[in-house]
């Protein structure tokens, strides 16, 4: 019996003692030293996204000055043309026809000046002589003065005639991508027919892009601008203008803010801003959707922190605040843009707040931790 006693007292006391040092283990748990950034606050600009359309820098309709059946076409449909290039030829018999009678009229009228002239060279001695009476002189002179009319009429009929006949050859009036013939050959073109236009001749070295706003929408941008200035005044309006295509990717060429359309379109109360991108490949066309991201208006104060300090997860994001008394708070935010290395917070954190930046996956609301601080990233350039 006393070697049992002896046994569960020693059992009793090891037991005890294993008790105790998971205690004292339990108290003596370091708290831990982790990493946090100050909240900061800086007048940045706000990163808007618009979709627009695409547009030529200018449209040129090739329209026939002339009526009459189209002889030929010389360029290929969708290619770049340039000034001064032949394109129509259209049936120039009926012109010629005219500047022949055209000619036949002005020999005709110089003909007459020739018989008025010398009847007036007759009858002006005549009637000083009162040979003739005053109204047959007066009859000569105003005989002269209809022959002279009828000549310049004449003259001005054949320039007529001719310049209609130039007209029946139609060369390219500016460089461009010409579309898609109206009309095929052997058509009647020109006014007055159904095929008043021929062609489009598209100049896209550079290319507009037109963004619809809703008015309320674009009140709210200029309102953003610091600047005292009238409202179509809007230089600089938008700043840092990248556009992104139908396929996801990046545009390589920057855009500039060119204008604001003077009216809102009755239909959608919407302004239309343009902007201007170079398009040197011509690697853009008329008519594609395109989205535009760009900064707006002046500068507003963003709180930013460090974007590894944010956890974002199904959807939710959040940060860990630490308060005065160095205990970690679980807090909601509502994300903006991105700069450079550091995110914006829209709602949700007020600047001069301490938020950790690692072991996020560790730490839980409520916990005490040592803050160990650390600077903040000077680098605010916009992704």
């Amino acid at each position: 019996m006393k070697i049992y006693a002896i046994v569960i007292a020693g059992a009793a006391a090891l037991l005890g003692a294993t008790a105790c040092g998971h205690k004292a283990s339990r108290t003596q748990v370091p708290v831990p030293h982790i990493a946090v950034a100050e909240a900061h606050k800086r007048e940045l600009p706000t990163r808007m996204q618009f979709v627009g359309q695409t547009y030529s820098l200018s449209d040129v309709t090739i329209q026939p000055r002339v009526s009459g059946y189209l002889l030929s076409t010389h360029y290929e449909q969708g290619m770049p043309v340039k000034k001064g290039q032949l394109l129509f030829r259209i049936d120039p018999n009926p012109m010629q026809v005219k500047v022949t009678q055209a000619e036949a009229a002005l020999a005709a009228a110089r003909s007459q000046l020739v018989e008025a002239q010398n009847n007036y060279n007759r009858s002006v001695p005549l009637a000083r002589i009162n040979a003739i009476s005053q109204s047959a002189l007066d009859q000569a002179t105003a005989a002269l003065a209809s022959a002279k009319a009828n000549l310049r009429s004449a003259q001005a009929a054949l320039r007529s005639a001719n310049l209609d006949l130039s007209y029946t050859t139609i060369y390219a009036p500016a460089d461009g991508v010409i579309g898609e013939t109206v009309g095929s050959v052997g058509d009647y073109v020109g006014p007055g027919t159904n095929n008043t236009v021929l062609n489009t001749i598209s100049n896209i070295d550079s290319i507009y892009v037109h963004i619809s706003i809703p008015t309320t929408k674009y009140l709210s941008i200029v309102q953003r601008d610091s600047l005292d200035r009238p409202l179509y005044d809007n230089a600089g309006l938008l700043t840092d203008v990248d556009m992104i295509l139908a396929d996801g990717t990046l545009y390589p060429y920057k855009g500039e803010y060119k204008f604001t359309e003077r009216a809102v379109d009755t239909r959608t109360g919407a302004v239309v801003i343009r902007v201007l991108f170079p398009n040197p490949e011509r690697y853009l066309g008329p008519g594609q959707y395109v989205k535009v991201n760009a900064n707006v208006g002046g500068g507003t104060g963003t709180v930013l922190v460090p974007q590894r300090s944010v956890v974002q997860s199904q959807g939710v994001n959040s940060v860990y605040v630490v308060g005065k008394d160095s205990t970690v708070e679980y807090r909601k935010v509502e994300l903006g843009d991105t700069y450079g290395s550091e995110w914006g917070i829209v709602e949700g954190l007020r600047p001069g707040e301490w938020v950790l930046t690692e072991g996020l996956l560790k730490v839980r609301s409520g916990m005490k931790i040592v803050p160990e601080p650390i600077a903040a990233s000077d680098s605010v350039a916009h992704k």
